[in-house]
């Protein structure tokens, strides 16, 4: 998108499109990746009490880029996933979540890129969160493809799972005009930070991802880039 198509967008769809990382000296269009839902897969039961102690979990967090070869089990997934967006309770028919956000109007979807994980077919898959599941968009190794976008860094190849947050802007802008990008991008630190402690309380190690280039995280995810948007990612596994 040239500069004089920036001025004409409202600021904050300008800013989203201004701000992103590019390969070369200009906008690189990539075609958007086909996804079909392939089946859905219900995940295991969260647990919500017990485990290790809060402050203890501070203090050991820590952004961990290397892993071993070992997979991560479907238990230990969907307790990422419940941490991070999962339902806690539902009051006069709203349903609010293990993670804070503006208004309550979640914008952000997750997605999780299944290099290895115990139980399911690597791939792309959408975690659905009123149903608690993940259903399937595209099937195949995805490992290189998501290691390049994110300038090339290894650890998105090599972690067992990589989870990729997608705003949709609509959600929040309907309450908050332009200003919804700012909250947009204080849902995504905190289901950043959830992650990183769940994946700290369960001995996993985690590191977000902030550079990648965006069209390319978006060919990948099925995404437009405009009326939903890649915004951050991590990795999450065992540590090395």
């Amino acid at each position: 998108m040239t500069p004089e198509a920036h001025e004409r967008l409202p600021i904050g769809d300008a800013y989203q499109q201004a701000t992103k990382y590019h390969r070369g000296p200009g906008p690189r269009a990539l075609p958007t990746q086909p996804r079909e839902p392939k089946g859905s897969h219900t995940l295991p039961q969260p647990l919500t009490d017990g485990g290790s102690g809060l402050w203890s979990v501070i203090q050991a967090r820590r952004s961990v880029r290397e892993f071993l070869a070992q997979p991560l089990t479907r238990e230990q997934l969907a307790q990422l996933l419940w941490a991070t967006q999962g339902i806690r309770e539902v009051q006069d028919g709203y349903a609010f979540r293990t993670a804070p956000s503006a208004g309550a109007c979640y914008p952000i979807d997750t997605y999780v890129i299944a290099n290895r994980i115990s139980g399911l077919t690597p791939g792309l898959y959408r975690y659905e969160v009123n149903a608690a599941s993940l259903t399937l968009l595209r099937e195949g190794d995805l490992s290189a493809a998501i290691a390049s976008a994110c300038l090339g860094q290894d650890m998105a190849a090599d972690a067992p799972a990589v989870f990729a947050w997608a705003a949709v802007p609509a959600r929040a802008k309907g309450r908050y005009k332009e200003r919804a990008y700012r909250y947009i991008y204080m849902d995504a630190g905190h289901l950043a930070q959830n992650l990183y402690l769940a994946a700290t309380a369960l001995g996993l190690g985690c590191c977000t991802i902030g550079a990648f280039f965006d069209d390319e995280v978006n060919a990948i995810l099925g995404l437009d880039g405009t009326s939903e948007t890649a915004v951050y990612l991590a990795v999450v596994g065992v540590p090395a």
